[in-house]
């Protein structure tokens, strides 16, 4: 008899004895341990879920919602389809921080791309010196729009520190107005937006450059090719798809600025609100006692179509370059 026929009759041996035939227990406890794993990371990422669904698309959608509507503050307003829009391309201040967003993207994003790689090229290295570097370059990643706001405008003051250097190297013979000219403050809060991005685009591209391969540098080295030469030729290439990423996030950064021009003028926007920039006109109309909250929503709406269509440039602009 076969090994199987034995095994047969001995199965039904014990049950026709009487005796209950064991339960399989691993089969349960599979079933459970499967349906826990699944439904395990759906429970840890629920609380996030509902904050970032009642927080950001509630109140997205609530944003064009009321971007429709005269609403202000104190009344909830009725709909007025596109007339806020329209409104927008007539008001002197939106203009004002149209022009003022783009020139600050215009001039700070190319700062934005270079310098923190040249950085990261420069700091790389694993000495205790490098790492020091990196530690004073990143400190004003951390620190808060009040302390930058009181330093620069120590520094910036018709009184402050720079103005006296440069009266000091005879080359001005009265103060530079950097707080008080319309193209004064703008300027001067773009040189702060970079001096503050700098630490954390560099850290960025630090993780970048640890992912090319040595041995490309010792290629080109072989070849004869200088430290300028390997940056061009070797490191740029490498970090092509990081310098695309931090071009799209210095983008959305410079075309929202906020915090820069309100530290550095108190929240005045410079002489006659001149240096207003879009996230500073959607606080003005969207808070305090005359908010117009259906204006500013509708403010906020341009805003993220025209970043948008900045992005989706980029991109096609990149993916014609790898073609």
């Amino acid at each position: 008899m076969s090994n199987a026929a034995l095994a047969a009759d001995r199965s039904e041996a014990r049950t026709a004895s009487g005796r209950p035939e064991p339960m399989n227990l691993n089969h349960g406890k599979k079933q459970n341990r499967s349906f826990g794993t699944i439904i395990a990371p759906y429970l840890f990422v629920l609380p996030a879920f509902v904050i970032v669904f009642v927080f950001i698309v509630l109140a997205a959608l609530n944003t064009f919602r009321l971007a429709f509507t005269n609403s202000t503050l104190l009344r909830p307003g009725t709909f007025v389809g596109l007339e806020n829009f329209i409104k927008l391309f007539h008001d002197e201040y939106f203009l004002t921080a149209l022009l003022n967003s783009t020139l600050y993207v215009i001039c700070v994003v190319p700062f934005m791309v270079i310098l923190p790689l040249i950085l990261a090229y420069l700091v790389k290295g694993n000495s205790r010196i490098m790492g020091f570097f990196r530690t004073a370059f990143y400190m004003p990643v951390v620190m808060s729009a009040v302390v930058v706001g009181m330093i620069w405008t120590n520094l910036l003051d018709s009184a402050g520190l720079v103005n006296a250097v440069l009266k000091a190297l005879k080359i001005i013979s009265k103060p530079v107005p950097f707080l008080t000219d319309r193209w004064g403050v703008l300027f001067s809060s773009m040189f702060v937006t970079i001096w503050l991005g700098l630490g954390y685009y560099m850290v960025i591209y630090l993780t970048a450059l640890a992912n090319i391969d040595e041995s490309l540098y010792e290629a080109a080295s072989l070849d004869g090719a200088g430290p300028v030469r390997q940056f061009i030729y070797v490191t740029m290439p490498g970090v092509r798809s990081t310098m695309m990423l931090i071009m799209m996030l210095s983008t959305i950064a410079a075309f929202r600025v906020f915090n820069e021009i309100y530290v550095l003028t108190n929240g005045s926007a410079g002489p006659g609100g001149m240096d207003m920039t879009m996230s500073m006109l959607i606080k003005r109309e969207g808070t305090g006692i005359q908010a117009r909250t259906g204006y500013a929503s509708a403010i906020s709406i341009v805003v993220l179509v025209i970043v948008g269509v900045m992005l989706i440039v980029q991109q096609i602009v990149q993916k014609r370059g790898e073609d």
